[in-house]
């Protein structure tokens, strides 16, 4: 969560969920957040300042004509300050004014002055939420830009089930880090591969390998909050799928392959981090194999290879990025996978390197472009990784265009 340094205005309003947002509080801290809270006056009837104050370190904000204020005038200190200014929960009626511009209260006048992305987490009754008014004036927000995380649906506290939940504090944290994520990918599709395949042997045994998934979950993550449409092919991994992609779930070599072929004409960037079983079992036992005195020889058939039929199917404009894993002469063959596979970008890791490798959270690696460039970045989080990735991507397709 890319939140340390940032100062976030938190507004309360009158909602039963108001109790929610001092998870949010903590959580926004605990990543290295400023917090800085206002509450209105219906909120306090839910949950009290003292809350807030206790888990942000800073006074709660409650009433405009508040004497007891430091020198500047307080609404406009604070919004002049917010690098994110978030409304959660939003109630209808905070939502009504936001969208005609009243401002008769901290929260409402310091949103009015405000230039900071806002971010409006709607939570009330179903019938509330669904209201012609109500839609109406959210789709007035997004129109100008505001960033809303749509409610949940669930049993509410009024007794209804339906959209109106206030949702969990990562989805919430997820939004307010896209609202401060420059949306350079907006527009773009995007097909990443990731994880290990499966191939099955007989019915309860198949070969694998060590991958978790971690670095194409990364890549797909990022490329979503940076605005793309993300399609994540995923073999089997304990990882939840990321906010906002879509994940299309495999098991063998060969279900890849037909996953990804059959969605690689619409994409503008494909990149192929997954973990892909280059053999399989020639034949699939029936029958549990059972164990015998002897040796077992289990003869193995070639897998279809994605990657290169990726690159013989490249459009224009398209840009294709595989991966290697290598345990020796790392460089020598990566480059030359790069050139066989026709890849724009190649990135190379050695399972041999420190921080690197299967399942671990930081990865190095060497990336390696078609016209012979070389990087090397320093061992750094795959998240972070991720978005040299894309960033590198992203201006060789700008520089197509140019």
């Amino acid at each position: 969560m890319r939140l340390a340094g940032k100062m976030v205005v938190l507004c309360v309003t009158g909602g039963i969920a108001a109790y929610k947002a001092a998870d949010l509080t903590s959580k926004m801290r605990q990543a290295g957040a400023a917090v800085r809270v206002l509450m209105t006056e219906s909120a306090t009837q839910f949950i009290s300042p003292m809350t807030f104050e206790t888990l942000s370190g800073y006074r709660t904000v409650v009433d405009t004509f508040d004497r007891n204020f430091a020198w500047e005038v307080e609404h406009i200190s604070l919004a002049k300050a917010a690098d994110v200014f978030v409304i959660a929960p939003a109630t209808a009626n905070v939502i009504a004014k936001a969208a005609h511009g009243i401002a008769d209260d901290m929260v409402t006048t310091t949103l009015l002055a405000t230039k900071a992305p806002v971010v409006v987490a709607p939570a009330m009754n179903t019938g509330m939420y669904d209201n012609p008014v109500t839609q109406q004036n959210l789709q007035t927000l997004r129109e100008r830009g505001f960033h809303i995380v749509d409610p949940a649906a669930g049993h509410l506290a009024c007794g209804d089930t339906g959209r109106g939940k206030l949702p969990d504090t990562p989805t919430l944290m997820h939004g307010i880090e896209k609202a401060l994520t420059p949306q350079d990918l907006r527009g773009q599709r995007i097909l990443v591969t990731a994880g290990p395949t499966q191939e099955a042997m007989d019915p309860v045994r198949f070969l694998s390998n060590h991958s978790t998934g971690k670095m194409g979950y990364a890549i797909a993550a990022r490329a979503a909050m940076r605005g793309a449409e993300v399609t994540l092919v995923s073999g089997p991994t304990a990882l939840a799928a990321p906010e906002g992609v879509q994940r299309v779930d495999i098991i063998s070599a060969r279900d890849m392959y037909d996953a990804v072929i059959s969605r690689a004409d619409r994409q503008d960037m494909i990149i192929k981090a997954a973990a892909v079983g280059d053999y399989r079992p020639a034949e699939i036992a029936p029958e549990k194999l059972k164990k015998g005195d002897g040796e077992l020889t289990v003869a193995l058939a070639r897998n279809p290879d994605i990657l290169a039929e990726l690159g013989r199917r490249k459009h224009p404009g398209q840009l294709l990025c595989g991966f290697a894993m290598e345990t020796q002469n790392l460089l020598d063959n990566a480059a030359d996978k790069l050139r066989r596979k026709n890849c724009d970008m190649l990135v190379a890791n050695s399972l041999r390197d420190k921080g690197a490798g299967f399942g671990t959270d930081t990865n190095v690696a060497t990336l390696l472009f078609a016209d012979g460039r070389r990087e090397t970045p320093p061992l750094m989080s795959k998240e972070d990784l991720a978005d040299i990735i894309l960033d590198r991507l992203l201006a060789m397709q700008q520089a197509q265009l140019n």
